[in-house]
């Protein structure tokens, strides 16, 4: 799995247990899962599909650094699903994963739309083939 983004836990980030917020952790994953579509697809029209059962297993506190990381799992017709991991820097715990996130691709009329992708590509491959 690959680590995209790290978040660095603030005050306005913890719940009344002065812990992580989870819902301030699945906002960062949402967007983190919605850039990660869109340099893939090269597309900024997607938009979030489903997200799968969230297993939280350990949190984080105010100063914690939390890492993102996402792995491609299938490329769809218009989909691209994904796995995700959260996890504590400085306690090195995970602190959730996510089995699976879909996310969908766009025409310009905003209906799911082929693709056209079927692998993982880096932008560097990308520069270095033009």
């Amino acid at each position: 799995m690959r680590f995209h983004t790290r978040k660095w836990v603030k005050p306005e980030d913890l719940n009344p247990n002065g812990t992580l917020f989870g819902g301030q952790l699945l906002a960062w994953i949402d967007e983190e899962a919605a850039l990660y579509t869109i340099i893939q697809l090269e597309n900024s029209k997607i938009v979030t599909k489903y997200i799968s059962e969230i297993n939280f297993m350990a949190s984080a506190k105010q100063g914690d650094i939390v890492e993102i990381g996402m792995e491609v799992i299938k490329f769809g017709k218009s989909s691209l699903t994904m796995k995700c991991e959260a996890r504590n820097k400085m306690t090195r715990e995970t602190i959730l994963t996510v089995d699976n996130i879909i996310m969908v691709n766009l025409g310009p009329d905003g209906k799911p739309a082929p693709h056209g992708k079927t692998e993982v590509e880096f932008v560097k491959d990308r520069l270095d083939n033009k």
